[in-house]
């Protein structure tokens, strides 16, 4: 033990007498280091991104929004380009646009009688209005949902209770607050039992949701709104007391006979329809079998769009997993070429010093002795490049994050690896130069 430690001694010395040399044969370790530890961090940030959203979103979803009339015609201009010339000519005579009765709750009832596996069923009203207490004022969003959307969006209740069935059967004015409006207009107070003026209408709160925080990422790749700033209605209310869009009216006749020029016009009763299916495997079969119903329910005229966000995830995180490994590859070469470089400095190094090997032999000093120098010589640089490269990729990840708004998560398996690398290179690529000085004849190294 001795013998190791004046060894281990005999080493740092020498490092410490080279500085410079040491420094500059460490770099490759350094930006080797540097790159590994950063890209990690890009990766398990990429795939805690990935996992959040998933939680978001929920799993086993399929997400069915409606199209406006603007997009119906763009969908319609390509699809008279396949068409022969005299369907084409036909459709140019009548200006008459396809009629669908667009996204409804029969379609809701539709899909629970036909489409198998169906585990919930969750629409959504979406209109804009006036939130109104107090003389205070201020835009927001009145959201007309079933008890389902909280338990496909993963909400739970803070205050107070969720919706009852006679609420919902008897479309009642009350209402589910988000948190933010609750710090908006009973910061002091329990909002519970009070009223609440949304549009033309008095609401009675009877819950107010958890805040939930939502990147604003995950709201424009997902479709998130933020459930915190928005009033939550019973759908039946949102039908009886704020707007029924699919209530019969002229502006629906003249639409019905294609002669509303309207092309912004939501015609839709419903604006989203979250599905969840209980078997994963069938998820995209489901899908495919729901936008066959729904087409033929609304007349062949596809005027609404179909996500399947979980398959959309998968194929982004593979997307990521494949860049990941270019990177690590990358990283890995870097880190071969340091390892190369202390390589090569140390064979340099063995030539240098053939006299003070030649005066350590004749001292007494055993080949073991000399191997165990010059390793840990090559091991305490790669040690050295290795800190280095880890507070490197610390600050390059948080600087990535900062600046690219790239999520980025700096594990201790990661600071570990790149360590237990940096060693492996020391002693792997030391070893043929400790070998070569310990193999000096001594006599002939006495005489150089």
């Amino acid at each position: 033990m001795q013998r190791l430690i004046f060894n281990f001694l005999l080493a740092i010395e020498q490092v410490a007498l080279n500085k410079l040399r040491s420094f500059l044969t460490a770099l490759g370790i350094v930006f080797g280091v540097g790159a590994v530890i950063s890209m990690l961090a890009i990766g398990a940030g990429a795939r805690q991104s990935i996992l959040d959203q998933m939680k978001l979103i929920g799993t086993n979803n399929i997400v069915i929004t409606s199209s406006t009339s603007a997009e119906l015609a763009a969908q319609g201009e390509e699809g008279e380009s396949g068409g022969s010339d005299s369907e084409a000519s036909a459709e140019q005579n009548d200006d008459r646009k396809p009629y669908s009765p667009g996204l409804t709750v029969d379609d809701l009832r539709a899909l629970e009688r036909s489409v198998p596996g169906i585990e919930l069923i969750s629409p959504e009203i979406v209109l804009p209005t006036t939130i109104i207490r107090d003389g205070k004022l201020s835009k927001g969003r009145a959201v007309g949902v079933t008890n389902a959307f909280f338990e496909l969006n993963q909400l739970d209740i803070g205050l107070g209770q969720d919706f009852h069935d006679i609420h919902l059967e008897r479309g009642m004015a009350v209402c589910i607050i988000g948190k933010e409006i609750q710090t908006r207009f009973f910061s002091n107070e329990d909002p519970i039992g009070k009223r609440i003026k949304c549009g033309n209408n008095w609401l009675t709160i009877v819950g107010v949701l958890q805040p939930r925080s939502v990147s604003r990422q995950s709201r424009e790749n997902l479709g998130i709104r933020n459930y915190n700033s928005d009033i939550y209605v019973p759908i039946s209310s949102a039908l009886l007391r704020f707007k029924d869009r699919a209530t019969f009216a002229q502006d629906n006749l003249r639409r019905r006979r294609g002669r509303n020029n309207d092309d912004d016009e939501n015609y839709h009763q419903l604006d989203r329809v979250v599905v969840r299916v209980q078997d994963a495997d069938k998820l995209q079969v489901t899908a495919d079998l729901v936008a066959r119903l729904l087409k033929r329910r609304h007349y062949s005229l596809i005027d609404f769009q179909i996500q399947v966000p979980e398959l959309l995830l998968e194929q982004q995180q593979k997307t990521q997993e494949t860049f990941n490994l270019v990177l690590a590859a990358i990283a890995a070469i870097s880190l071969l070429v340091g390892g190369i470089g202390i390589m090569n400095i140390m064979l340099a190094s063995v030539l240098e010093r053939i006299k003070e090997v030649g005066i350590r032999r004749s001292l007494g000093a055993t080949e073991r002795d000399i191997v165990q120098q010059f390793l840990f010589e090559s091991i305490f640089i790669s040690l050295l490049g290795g800190i280095i490269g880890v507070v490197l990729g610390v600050l390059g990840a948080r600087i990535i994050a900062s600046s690219a708004d790239i999520p980025t998560v700096v594990s201790v398996w990661s600071v570990l690896l790149s360590f237990g690398v940096a060693s492996a290179i020391g002693l792997v690529f030391g070893i043929v130069p400790a070998q070569r000085a310990a193999r000096q004849d001594p006599i002939s190294a006495l005489r150089n």
